[in-house]
């Protein structure tokens, strides 16, 4: 396979204790609904297949699912991609101390590989986001592209400081108050930040008392990468959306807006 194909990676190690209980993974809640192409029949859509079709509107045809243990239902589900013209598989995450593990899961398979991350409960626009931050890539040769999307609720997010270039300064993760106004919700990464994830990791977890210290944000790894001099780019979307279903509040206002405005 050439060096350039993309492969998108999808955690799905959380536990969803924001909105438990629930009878199902929360990569599986139905949000809107869709038409069979050939029945034309209507039936609900689930919030993680927002997130492939806009992977697969990007060039991406190969996804891994990085799956908590028991989170069956999932596979079950998507199975091996062909309804979505996607080739899906599944990986089991290991070590439990946040995202970054979980995608380091992957490393055997997509270390020659580009990476697109996005994750399988969150509800985006554009429709065109991944497209827009793999042309980004391949315009700017950044080690890294974040997608960035407007927020007024900082604490809640990575906020990005980046110059009028698109040169990311600073990745700020979950700041109380903050002057700035985009969050990163999305990413593509080239081989040379895989590798630099994977090595930053195994030394993360010979410290002593690491096991202690809480989940690691991957915001935090890509900013380790910046002072490491890695180039990070941003592709703003300054009228895009960006709605996280793992919360009480945004699960409801996604399902009273029936995704009207992700379609």
């Amino acid at each position: 396979m050439a060096a350039s194909e993309i492969i998108g990676l999808i955690p799905a190690g959380g536990q969803a204790t924001r909105i438990s209980p629930l009878p199902l993974s929360k990569e599986l809640y139905p949000i809107g609904f869709q038409t069979h192409p050939q029945t034309n029949r209507v039936y609900p859509q689930v919030v993680s297949q927002y997130l492939l079709e806009r992977m697969r509107d990007g060039g991406v045809k190969n996804v891994y699912f990085i799956l908590r243990p028991g989170k069956w239902d999932i596979p079950t589900y998507f199975g091996d991609g062909s309804f979505l013209d996607l080739h899906i598989g599944y990986l089991i995450m290991g070590l439990p101390y946040g995202v970054p593990f979980t995608l380091d899961q992957a490393f055997s398979f997509v270390a020659d590989k580009i990476v697109a991350l996005g994750f399988p409960d969150i509800l985006f626009t554009p429709r065109d986001a991944f497209v827009r931050i793999i042309q980004r890539q391949r315009r700017t040769q950044a080690d890294v592209v974040l997608g960035l999307f407007p927020t007024d609720k900082p604490q809640k997010a990575g906020m990005v400081d980046f110059d009028a270039a698109g040169w990311v300064q600073a990745i700020i993760e979950k700041p109380p108050s903050s002057s700035l106004r985009y969050m990163w919700g999305i990413a593509v990464w080239i081989p040379k930040f895989t590798q630099f994830l994977h090595d930053y990791l195994l030394q993360l977890i010979t410290h002593p008392n690491f096991s202690k210290e809480g989940e690691v944000p991957i915001g935090d790894v890509i900013q380790v990468g910046i002072h490491a001099g890695l180039k990070v780019q941003a592709e703003a979307f300054p009228d895009g959306s960006y709605l996280d279903i793992g919360t009480p509040d945004d699960l409801i206002q996604a399902v009273k807006n029936g995704v009207s405005d992700v379609n």
